[in-house]
C-alpha cells in the first residue's frame, strides 16, 4: 500500500530542528587535575606555578603518556541527531550513553534529518519525504490496533532524530574526536564531532592543543603551531 501527499503541506511540521550540542558538565579545574595526577609519577607535585599546567600537559601530550588525561571528563547532550548518527557513536565502548528511549518515548510525529545530498535533489527529496510519511501513517496505524511502542517501532527508519547523552574521559573524548572528524567520516558525525572539539577546546585548551579544525575536518597537527 502507498500513500500520497502534498510536499508543501508536510514539510511546514516534520523538518528537522538544527542539530544542538550542549556541554553538560566538565570536570572542575580539569587541566590543574590532570597536572597534579600526572605529577605524581614524578614526585613533583610540589613545584606547580602559574605557569607550569600548560607545559605540562603538553609534554604528557607529546609523549604519548594520554592516560594521564582519562583523570578529566565531559559530558555533552546532542540534539537534532539521527539515529545513523547515535548509532556511528556507541560504538565507542570506552564512553557512557544515555539516549532517547523509542520503547518509551511516543514517536508519532517525529521528526527527521535530511542528508544534504538529497535535500539538493527534489526528485529524491520529494521520494525521501514521502517514504517517511508512509512510515508515520503506519507507526501511527500500528499504534492504533494495540501494538506496543517497544514493537512499532521496528518500522521507524535511521533519520529519526533522536537525543542523546554522551560521557567520556578526555582520552577517550581525543580518539572519538579524530576517528569521527577526520576527512572520511560520515558527514554528521563530523559535524558533531567539530562542535564538541569547539567547546573542549575553551574549557581545557592544553588537553586538546594540538587537534586543529580546518576546511571542516580534524586533524592533528605535529608542529605544535596550535
Amino acid at each position: 500500500m502507498s500513500f500520497s501527499f502534498d510536499i508543501k503541506c508536510v514539510l511546514c511540521y516534520i523538518y528537522s530542528s538544527m542539530i544542538d550540542v550542549k556541554l553538560l558538565s566538565i570536570t572542575a579545574n580539569a587541566e590543574k587535575l590532570i597536572e597534579e595526577c600526572g605529577r605524581t609519577a614524578y614526585l613533583s607535585v610540589g613545584v606547580r606555578n602559574s605557569d607550569s599546567t600548560a607545559r605540562f600537559i603538553r609534554m604528557l601530550i607529546k609523549s604519548g603518556h594520554l592516560s594521564v588525561l582519562e583523570h578529566a571528563s565531559a559530558s555533552f547532550r546532542i540534539k537534532g541527531g539521527s539515529r545513523a548518527f547515535t548509532h556511528q557513536l556507541v560504538r565507542h565502548r570506552m564512553a557512557s550513553f544515555t539516549q532517547q528511549s523509542q520503547r518509551y518515548v511516543n514517536e508519532n510525529n517525529f521528526s527527521f534529518v535530511i542528508p544534504q545530498s538529497i535535500e539538493n535533489n527534489n526528485e529524491a527529496k520529494k521520494l525521501f519525504i514521502s517514504h517517511l510519511e508512509n512510515t508515520k501513517y503506519l507507526y501511527n496505524q500500528l499504534l492504533s490496533i494495540g501494538i506496543k511502542k517497544e514493537d512499532a517501532r521496528f518500522v521507524l527508519p535511521n533519520a529519526i532524530e533522536s537525543e542523546i547523552v554522551i560521557t567520556a574521559n578526555f582520552r577517550e573524548w581525543r580518539h572519538i574526536l579524530f576517528i569521527r572528524g577526520e576527512k572520511q567520516a560520515q558527514w554528521e558525525i563530523r559535524k558533531i564531532a567539530i562542535d564538541i572539539l569547539k567547546a573542549l577546546k575553551l574549557k581545557a585548551p592544553n588537553c586538546f592543543y594540538d587537534m586543529k579544525i580546518e576546511d571542516s575536518i580534524i586533524s592533528i597537527d605535529k608542529t605544535g603551531k596550535y
